[in-house]
């Protein structure tokens, strides 16, 4: 071993002194040829002859050096030095090509870390709580019931915390954020806070420390203990300034005193795993036994027990909550439950797994579309060198050498196109991670992490080896008489090296065509998702959060109703007023909904959406009544219970009859239906509308207030006049915005217009590159065809003879590429089919869209080159060449 390491500090020491070793042999060498000189002369040889025997006896002074340097140092560090040194010379004396193609690289390879980081963060990197393998989402099947579908009762998390033995512990939130909207008082204006109601296990079962105070305790979940809230860190900062003492301290929300237990970690955003595209405030811990009534409100979050799996805790599920009780004191209320479990990162991201996986192919094609263009600007410089590694293999340097030497100076060029394109890839990413509109689980811890370094460094190095290689081994294998004889400017060369070029050019069209395809597909299905008859007119309406002050007295409300907009619809510029405890397309609840003397088996009672409205909601939301008539103030708190219900709902329950004039149950109490409405898109755009009830708020208590406008202003013009009036009836209103209805609308459909941008600004990238690489090979021809092009005008060709002949080459190689491409298209629309919406794989106006789009592009690529070509001087060719 000690001999070992003597050896290893002895080629250490001699790669140090490489340059000073190298002249000594020099030396050396030099005075062994110039006495085998002196013996050769001194046999009768001339001089000259006598150097070239001496040399031919000595054997290559290259090979010898090479075979000292391997003998002393360490060869392969010696060798990676001189190709560094080489490459970064012919590098500097090719500027121009370098910088083009360190720019096409770093878009490139920036495009690729970019969306590497999105997958990394929303599919791959653990989510930022303790275990979180261990984590478990339990939902109800989703379906028309919204949230109240998919939540559970707080009697049932009772019994399953109680009963079940796969998880160590349950918690739960209630998802209905709205109807825990809080407004804070004492500092300043009334300030509206986003907060959300949680199990006081919480943060215990997700591991999540605070990162001052402490969690909730089981004392402040009780009835008549300790009020506490917990503040997310965001809002800390931004509220109180950050300022640690806050802990311990009061602050009033909805006019009652709660304690700062505790601050959040920065790490933890609760809307970023849980309800993406919401900002969540505070934490306040639920109160259990003041939430017996309130039927489903709680979703399920289990930690898994050591030694359990999830199989084994779904079995447990399925046997446990089909018996679980609704509520405890109406065992004939048992809704039948079922429970899906979902390992919790499954949950929060698994809905994209498959619109992030299209997204990396697409930019992988990105990728690849750059590899072959450097490829074909490799190949054109090369063939300039040609002479240079020409008479480099003469005097020695072998075939890997050359291949070494230009892989070198493409791995230089991925380096430097992989430190831009991370500049690149950190600014998209902290662009996406401000973008709180999209509603993308975790976009918000979206960085340039670790994971993304290291696929930084393979994708530069796979990049340098993919348009490395084929100029390599092109130019190391060329026969070394042929590139000495044929190395003049007006010299061909060759087919073959024509085929390889137009091959890559065929290629690069190819893919460039599969991206466009795919990219008009997606786009095409988008434009179809806001085509969709969404049942109210979001244009020109916008609402804002009403502070309802009402006492929870039903006449009182319907006085203060009528005041607010009485008031509001007297403003300049307001078409139609009314309000609704939740807004379509941002949240819901639903409560059982049946038709009066109909039986329906165990677990199967009908349900449907609800809001509880006033009149002039529906104008102002520019919903459509189908039949019957719309709420009325006359529509008491003491005079008969009455319903609007949609058609879906009518055809559920009445089906084939009218459904105005029926007896409706309505959560166990009787309702009269007044109207009916068009369907109206509640929960999602994409989904078929389900049954609706829209309740008014005279006889209704609802769960928060919007008032919604129709306006013909902008709704930035409105909110001072509009806030104006509400402080006026109500000084605690607390400070709001106006939303437009849009806007909801746009966060709802936000993930796929992410993706349609994201992949069309790719196709795009592609079609520019593809059309670089037309130009390049359609000009480099030309370039080399100056002596033929210059022969043919002088022999009688027109100038417009020369242009259609460039254009005709230019158009083979672009409907070769379109061809190919169509064809792979096909089997991609297959594999994106789920992602479309109401549109075919095969859509034709999108395949000839792309056909007419990538021809036309060829066609600009190749014109200037033509028209070059038909200004070339027979004379000046000529003479020149």
């Amino acid at each position: 071993m000690s001999g070992g390491l003597r050896r290893l500090r002895q080629r250490l020491r001699a790669f140090a002194r490489g340059a000073e070793l190298d002249r000594d042999l020099e030396d050396e060498m030099a005075a062994h040829v110039e006495l085998a000189i002196d013996d050769n002369i001194r046999a009768g040889l001339a001089p000259d002859e006598a150097r070239r025997q001496a040399l031919i006896r000595f054997g290559g002074l290259e090979q010898a050096k090479e075979q000292h340097r391997d003998a002393r140092g360490l060869p392969w560090l010696e060798v990676l030095r001189q190709d560094l040194r080489h490459a970064s010379r012919a590098l500097r004396r090719d500027r121009g090509f370098a910088l083009v193609a360190i720019l096409i690289l770093g878009l490139g390879i920036g495009a690729n870390v970019a969306v590497f980081s999105v997958v990394n963060t929303i599919l791959v990197r653990p989510l930022p709580l303790r275990d979180p393998h261990r984590l478990v989402w339990i939902t109800g099947p989703p379906g028309a019931g919204g949230l109240s579908g998919i939540s559970y009762s707080l009697d049932a998390y009772d019994q399953f915390r109680a009963r079940n033995r796969s998880f160590a512990d349950v918690t739960a939130y209630v998802p209905f954020f709205g109807s825990s909207d809080y407004k804070m008082t004492g500092r300043g204006e009334p300030q509206p806070v986003a907060g959300v109601i949680v199990a006081a296990n919480f943060f215990d079962v997700l591991g999540v420390s605070p990162a001052l105070g402490h969690a909730f305790t089981p004392e402040e979940s009780r009835t008549g203990g300790r009020r506490a809230v917990l503040l997310s860190h965001p809002f800390w900062e931004r509220q109180f300034a950050g300022d640690p003492a806050i802990v311990g301290q009061p602050v009033v929300l909805n006019g009652e005193s709660y304690t700062v237990a505790g601050v959040a970690p920065s790490a933890f955003d609760f809307g970023a795993v849980f309800a993406p595209g919401t900002r969540i405030d505070i934490f306040v811990p639920a109160v259990l036994d003041d939430m017996r009534e309130w039927g489903n409100t709680l979703v399920f979050i289990g930690r898994l027990a050591p030694g359990v799996g999830l199989p084994q805790a779904q079995a447990e599920a399925d046997l446990l909550f089909p018996h679980l009780d609704f509520n405890a004191k109406h065992p004939d209320w048992n809704a039948g439950y079922k429970a899906r479990l979902l390992d919790l990162k499954d949950h929060v991201s698994g809905t994209l797994r498959h619109s992030l996986l299209v997204l990396w192919c697409a930019v992988g094609m990105i990728l690849l579309i750059v590899c072959v263009n450097l490829s074909n600007l490799l190949l054109a410089r090369t063939a300039a060198r040609s002479r240079e590694f020409a008479l480099r293999s003469a005097l020695g340097a072998g075939r890997g050498r050359l291949v070494r030497q230009l892989l070198t100076e493409s791995l230089l060029l991925a380096s430097a196109g992989a430190a831009l394109g991370l500049g690149f890839a950190a600014a998209i990413t902290t662009c996406l991670a401000r973008q709180g509109s999209i509603a993308l689980p975790l976009l918000s811890s979206l960085r340039i992490d670790g994971a993304a370094l290291g696929w930084t460094l393979l994708t530069a190095v796979i990049s340098a080896v993919l348009f490395g290689l084929v100029p390599g081994f092109r130019m190391s294998g060329r026969n070394l008489q042929e590139v000495l004889k044929d190395s003049g400017p007006g010299m061909s060369e060759g087919r073959r090296h024509d085929r390889l070029r137009a091959g890559l050019v065929v290629s690069e069209v190819a893919l460039a065509c599969v991206l466009l395809v795919g990219a008009g597909l997606l786009l095409r299905s988008f434009l179809r998702v806001l085509e969709v008859d969404l049942g109210f007119e979001p244009d020109r309406a916008a609402a804002i959060k009403v502070d309802l002050d009402d006492g929870g007295n039903a006449s009182r409300r319907a006085a203060l109703l009528q005041e607010v907009l009485g008031r509001v619809r007297a403003l300049p510029g307001i078409e139609a007023a009314g309000m609704s405890d939740m807004l379509p397309l941002d949240r819901n609840r639903s409560w059982g909904f049946a038709a009066k003397g109909q039986q329906y088996e165990r677990g199967k009672y009908p349900d449907a959406l609800l809001q509880v409205v006033t009149p002039g909601y529906l104008d102002a939301m520019g919903m459509r009544l189908r039949a019957g008539r719309d709420l009325r103030w006359e529509d008491s708190p003491d005079g008969e219970k009455v319903v609007i219900v949609n058609e879906a709902a009518a055809r559920r329950l009445w089906p084939g009859e009218d459904p105005v004039g029926r007896i409706a149950m309505v959560n166990a109490g009787e309702a009269r239906v007044i109207g009916v409405v068009a369907d109206v898109r509640e929960t999602s755009v994409e989904g078929e509308a389900g049954p609706e009830i829209y309740l008014p708020m005279t006889q209704a208590r609802p769960v928060g207030a919007e008032l919604v406008v129709r306006t013909r202003l902008a709704p930035g013009a409105l909110a001072s006049t509009v806030m104006s009036t509400l402080k006026a009836i109500n000084p605690a209103q607390p400070a709001a915005e106006f939303r437009p209805i849009r806007a909801i609308v746009d966060h709802a459909v936000s993930p796929r217009r992410f993706f349609v941008l994201l992949v069309s600004a790719f196709a795009a990238l592609g079609l520019a590159l593809a059309s670089l690489g037309i130009y390049g090979v359609i000009s480099y021809s030309v370039t080399r065809r100056r002596q033929e092009i210059g022969i043919r005008l002088a022999l009688g060709a027109t100038a417009r003879r020369v242009q259609l002949d460039v254009m005709s080459r230019t158009l083979e190689l672009a409907l070769a590429g379109i061809v190919i491409g169509a064809i792979a298209s096909l089997a991609l629309g297959r594999g994106i089919a789920a992602l479309l919406f109401d549109t075919v794989p095969t859509d034709p106006a999108t395949l000839v869209t792309t056909v007419l789009l990538l021809s036309s592009v060829a066609v600009v690529a190749g014109y200037i080159p033509a028209r070059r070509a038909s200004r070339i001087s027979p004379m000046v060719t000529l003479r020149s060449d």
